[in-house]
């Protein structure tokens, strides 16, 4: 059922409805049963009875729909019992077929559509075969149908069979016809949401992507710098005071990146940090100050690159760089290779594996799987390997989609 248009399904026998909905089913038929009172009551007690079960039923037709059919055929027994004859009060059936079909649970909708051949059958030995074959009693309401012969008979209790079928079962289809299109909307509706959740849950695993390049990056140089300027002290003044300038340096932009990234978080109208190619100079920069040195080696003619793809490249040579600031030997330079193909561009960063270093340097945690998230949002690969005393890093970034190759059978993640 649809929770926010209709109702909150719970477990037994009744449903909640919205307060304005349950007022009107209760006022509805308390109104209907006090205009036609007059008009019935002239009729006998019977009819009053008769009138007040469908009323009633009508009351928990879509509170309850399975003990509004259920009152609806005790009305209907208790009718036929006491020989009283059809009125306008019967014609609550056909809303309560409606309600069994739409708002019922699944037994409950069962037996709704039970109760179409059964209430028609009921009705037409009432109304056609009870009088025939007791005609004292035919005066309540077919004075002539003992006249019938029984070809004639047949033909009439037929006639009054099919309507009767049919306009309950018209009733029923139609509950479910609209029980059909609640769920429908309610699922445009979830998938509408569902959409909306995975587009956040991307959205928070890019900024979470992008704070740890920052983050990561930034917090690596400063320790770097801090650690030299510490051992250096008041040996070397200069160095000492550029190291603390690489640190304010490096701390400003990570807090502008930063600040970026928690507006995003905040309001989503801004984009966060997105560094080029242009950008990796001054990245190469930041990390030779902090004592990293790295040899840039270039293949082939570049191409144009999107800005998703300049992007995942910038991600992908920073955090290889502050990897190995962190855990490779720095006293070997870092080799980053970019060989450009009519396809695309094959980036390789290698550095030197430090021998008081473990040989998987990258353990467990967000490093090398947000490059290779990276890379695989742009169609590409990457794996990051040790290689005896180095530690590789390799990925395939197309200029376009369909220059994508296979990635190898090894991929980090």
């Amino acid at each position: 059922m649809h929770a926010a248009d209709r109702t909150r399904t719970v477990k037994g026998m009744f449903r909640h409805l919205r307060p304005g909905r349950l007022a009107f089913d209760i006022a509805a038929p308390s109104a209907l049963f006090l205009l036609c009172l007059f008009p019935f009551a002239m009729s006998g007690i019977g009819w009053v009875l008769v009138l007040f079960g469908m009323c009633a039923a009508l009351v928990f037709r879509r509170l309850a729909p399975g003990i509004a059919l259920g009152i609806a055929w005790v009305t209907a027994i208790i009718q036929m019992a006491t020989g009283q004859m059809p009125n306008p009060a019967n014609l609550a059936i056909l809303a309560i077929l409606y309600a069994t079909a739409a708002y019922g649970t699944p037994i409950v909708r069962w037996l709704g559509l039970a109760s179409v051949p059964l209430g028609a059958f009921a009705i037409t030995f009432y109304v056609v075969v009870l009088p025939y074959l007791t005609p004292a009693t035919s005066y309540l309401f077919n004075p002539w149908i003992p006249t019938f012969q029984v070809d004639g008979l047949l033909r009439y209790g037929a006639a009054v069979f099919f309507v009767t079928l049919i306009g309950f079962g018209l009733a029923w289809t139609l509950g479910l016809l609209v029980r059909t299109a609640i769920r429908g909307r309610e699922s445009r509706r979830e998938a509408v949401v569902a959409q909306q959740e995975v587009a956040a849950e991307q959205e928070r695993t890019r900024i979470a992507r992008d704070m740890h390049d920052v983050v990561a990056h930034s917090l690596a140089v400063v320790v770097a710098q801090a650690d030299g300027a510490r051992y250096l002290g008041t040996k070397d003044p200069a160095a000492t005071e550029q190291a603390l300038a690489t640190i304010a340096s490096t701390a400003r932009d990570a807090l502008s990146d930063v600040r970026v990234l928690l507006a995003q978080l905040r309001y989503s109208q801004v984009d966060g940090p997105q560094p080029t190619l242009v950008d990796l100079d001054r990245l190469v920069e930041q990390l030779h100050a902090a004592g990293l040195t790295v040899a840039q080696e270039t293949s082939g003619d570049p191409l144009t690159l999107g800005t998703a793809q300049q992007l995942a490249v910038y991600r992908i040579v920073q955090e290889s760089l502050t990897n190995a600031l962190r855990h490779a030997d720095v006293s070997q330079e870092v080799v980053v290779r970019f060989a450009w193909t009519p396809h695309g561009l094959e980036l390789t960063v290698t550095s030197s594996l430090a021998e008081d270093r473990p040989k998987a340097p990258y353990g467990p945690g967000h490093g090398i799987a947000g490059m290779t998230e990276r890379a695989l949002l742009v169609g590409g690969w990457l794996t990051a390997v040790p290689d005896d005393d180095r530690f590789i890093v390799r990925a395939w970034l197309p200029a376009h989609p369909e220059g994508a190759l296979p990635a190898p059978a090894a991929v980090a993640s």
